[in-house]
């Protein structure tokens, strides 16, 4: 048996196409168990990839993926040249990402037409979007010689959080292990059009609290202020009971908090996928965006989402200013689909 191949994968910019990112490594590693793969990424990618034991490193991409910086991305490439590597996987489909793989001397680069970079990559492949309609698929298949056939079941992402930080985690946010958790994920990097009404989250958020819950509230340092506002609205003898950790975990700490949550409730979001991974409870709700391409890949999941005459438009705010797929979602959907894929008398995950 041949050796296996040493991949650099180019890795995409936001998080959640990173965690489906790992479907594509589970795959190589299983088509051939000794193939090393290396992931160039953004900076902030690298906890998350620490959690993918499919990935021997992460490699810092100092350079923002929306500037060409000709020169540093020759520097970059040259100094990979001494890896060796047999191949390079482009998931980004820019012509910025194609010059780096080119650079440092790779003989093959895989990746789809995308923009503009016939020469830089020499395993190019059109995209038949009827034929691969998920963002995973067209991850996974270029892991495969072109026009092969991809498997009936695709691996899904599984992230392997570091639990044994949890307890340190909880003592260091003032976090109790004593009640279930319901991790609400409020926020959405891409905008406003993809984020449930904070009222509508206040509601579930009471309703679990009711049943003597707790609640986590999760994102970045720009979900905080709309974190607040949902705790705000739960009743005032129910807030001791709410946690807004918004802005003040990072990364690494939210994959390992989320892990030992009993349930979540997220928009279409990076930590939607995260939760999806990690194999949790997940109650998902789309407003602009639609669950037929990037949907969570999990079993434990309920995707909600209402038809409307301008939907999915895909849009970061709403064109017609009435978010009608959002606001007309109601908390009561939520709560029944959470009911019942965590139901009351089930025992919580410590």
């Amino acid at each position: 048996m041949s050796a296996g191949k040493k991949i650099l994968i180019i890795g995409p910019s936001w998080v959640g196409d990173m965690v489906m990112a790992q479907s594509l490594f589970i795959l190589l590693k299983q088509r051939q168990s000794d193939t090393q793969i290396d992931v160039l990424a953004p900076a902030w990618s690298q906890p998350l990839l620490a959690r993918m034991p499919q990935v021997r490193r992460s490699i810092d991409m100092p350079v923002g993926h929306g500037s060409l910086m000709w020169s540093q991305r020759r520097q970059i490439g040259r100094a990979l040249k001494a890896e060796g590597y047999d191949q390079a996987i482009l998931l980004p489909n820019s012509l910025k990402s194609a010059l780096i793989p080119y650079f440092a001397g790779i003989p093959e680069r895989t990746g789809w037409k995308g923009e503009f970079r016939y020469g830089l990559i020499n395993d190019i492949r059109l995209l038949d979007e009827k034929r691969y309609p998920l963002m995973v698929q067209r991850f996974d298949a270029l892991a495969y010689p072109l026009g092969a056939p991809l498997p009936e079941k695709l691996p899904v992402p599984d992230l392997h959080a570091e639990k044994a930080r949890v307890p340190q985690l909880r003592e260091q946010f003032g976090l109790t292990g004593e009640q279930r958790v319901l991790a609400l994920c409020p926020g959405a990097e891409f905008g406003p059009a993809k984020r449930w009404p904070e009222g509508h989250y206040a509601t579930v958020a009471a309703h679990k609290l009711a049943q003597g819950w707790q609640v986590w509230l999760m994102g970045s340092e720009k979900d905080k202020s709309v974190a607040e506002s949902i705790i705000e609205a739960v009743p005032a003898d129910q807030r001791q009971r709410c946690h807004n950790l918004a802005g003040v975990t990072k990364l690494e700490d939210a994959i390992d908090l989320l892990s030992v949550s009993d349930a979540v409730v997220s928009n279409d979001s990076g930590l939607m996928h995260i939760s999806a991974a990690l194999n949790r409870p997940l109650v998902v709700v789309y407003g602009s965006t639609s669950p037929g391409f990037t949907p969570p890949l999990n079993e434990q999941v309920a995707i909600l989402s209402i038809p409307v005459d301008c939907g999915p438009c895909f849009q970061r705010e709403c064109p017609l200013g009435h978010m009608k797929c959002l606001n007309d979602l109601l908390p009561a959907q939520v709560i029944a689909a959470l009911d019942k894929l965590v139901p009351d008398d089930e025992q919580a995950v410590s």
